[in-house]
């Protein structure tokens, strides 16, 4: 018959049940990281002016911008 006093283990049932859940947390941490598709190819900075110079790349390509307009817009991106 219980009574309600103790703590079932003597406290060791809760250190490893605080152990779990920091391996739970770790483990939903570390796979949010790795499947979360961080682009770590280029360092931020290079990343966002490659894909500016793309973007300018395609608007020359596409007609939307003339050639002056094109060479004027990629010497600001340098």
């Amino acid at each position: 018959m219980m009574t309600g006093f103790g703590m079932g283990f003597g406290g060791i049932g809760a250190i490893g049940m605080i152990l779990f859940w920091v391996a739970v947390i770790a483990g939903i941490v570390w796979l949010v990281r790795t499947m979360g598709g961080s682009n770590t190819q280029f360092p931020p900075q290079m990343q966002s002016e490659t894909n500016a110079r793309n973007i300018l790349d395609q608007r020359y390509a596409r007609g939307e911008i003339n050639r002056d307009e094109y060479e004027a817009m990629k010497q600001d991106l340098q």
